[in-house]
């Protein structure tokens, strides 16, 4: 906690009623207890800090502007700072639906948030469009690496709402890792995202889209196939910078005419 503060310039330097460290685990608690109001949070954390340090400490529970003040001090760069510090995957090997095999299984993912109703908020994050006008709240777009068997998300990235997920997914894929399986739905699909998640050891499970083009050249004793993906048209026809991948199809059981669903994974 100090070290996430000193390292973004907002430890505090004279005493407060609200030190930043207090301010910060006030913030983190706040996430937990979103039904209590703003000052009950805030009181039974300094109940907790004051059961630690002892009955002769004396904690003040400051007022509404107090509050508003000190939760402005540290800024988002030491939340996210710590975010990153401490957030990672959990499960260990007999929690159930994190592996398969050896593989940690990991997916990669996005979604939307809304914000809180203000100023500040519309003008850092925007609204999305509606069928009449704009949204009710602001929104916050992420993109994440979800751990399956815990649901635990890492590696978060947020932006405006405008913002596309394939922008956001950029620097998510570099907190793969390898002895990963990262599953990945079909529209994240692309030579350089595939090559960029690749590139950190982990291997990949990713779908399709239907009119990709694979040319089938070795079938493997399961069925599956090995192909290759190019950046561009033109390598396909030099039959230059490929990248040799393994092709999994199959149709829908019972569903009469069902078209194949398509997933690459790495060989």
């Amino acid at each position: 906690m100090r070290a996430a503060l000193e390292a973004n310039g907002k430890a505090s330097l004279r005493q407060r009623d609200l030190p930043a460290h207090v301010v910060v685990y006030y913030v983190i608690a706040l996430g937990l207890y979103m039904q209590s109001s703003y000052r009950e949070v805030l009181r039974c954390l300094l109940e907790g800090i004051q059961w630690l340090m002892g009955p002769s400490a004396t904690m003040r529970v400051a007022s509404k502007a107090g509050i508003s003040q000190a939760r402005t001090r540290p800024g988002w760069e030491v939340l996210r700072h710590l975010h990153d510090a401490v957030v990672r995957p959990i499960a260990g090997r007999d929690t159930k639906g994190a592996w398969f095999a050896d593989w940690r299984l990991v997916s990669l993912d996005g979604s939307t948030l809304d914000v809180a109703d203000e100023a500040g908020n519309e003008a850092a994050f925007g609204r999305p469009g509606a069928s009449r006008g704009s949204s009710a709240f602001p929104q916050i777009r992420f993109v994440s690496l979800v751990e399956n068997g815990t649901r635990v998300l890492f590696g978060s990235e947020m932006a405006p709402c405008a913002t596309s997920e394939i922008t956001l997914a950029r620097p998510v894929l570099a907190r793969l890792q390898p002895g990963m399986l990262c599953l990945a739905d079909r529209h994240f699909f692309g030579y350089d995202m595939w090559n960029l998640a690749r590139g950190n050891g982990a291997d990949l499970l990713w779908r399709l889209r239907k009119n990709l083009r694979l040319e089938h050249d070795r079938r493997l004793p399961d069925g599956s196939c090995l192909s290759r993906i190019y950046p561009s048209e033109r390598d396909r026809r030099h039959g230059a910078n490929a990248v040799v991948v393994r092709v999994i199809d199959y149709r829908l059981e019972g569903i009469a005419g069902a078209e194949p669903i398509y997933r690459l994974m790495t060989t």
